[in-house]
């Protein structure tokens, strides 16, 4: 029911779009802000930022 194969499926952007805005209402928001500021100062830093910078070129997620 409204699926569109290749292009998206418009009722898992449905569910997508409610559980984001659920989150960003009722979820941990600061606690997953500071997490991922602690993983960016952390070892891990520079290859999440490269990943950063990668993906907003357009590049694949590994």
């Amino acid at each position: 029911m409204g699926k569109i194969q290749g292009e998206g499926d418009y009722d898992a952007a449905r569910r997508f779009r409610k559980a984001e805005e659920d989150f960003v209402k009722t979820g941990p928001v600061e606690q997953k802000a500071k997490e991922a500021e602690e993983a960016l100062d952390g070892p891990e830093g520079a290859e999440l930022e490269k990943a950063r910078i990668d993906t907003a070129k357009g590049a694949k997620p590994r």
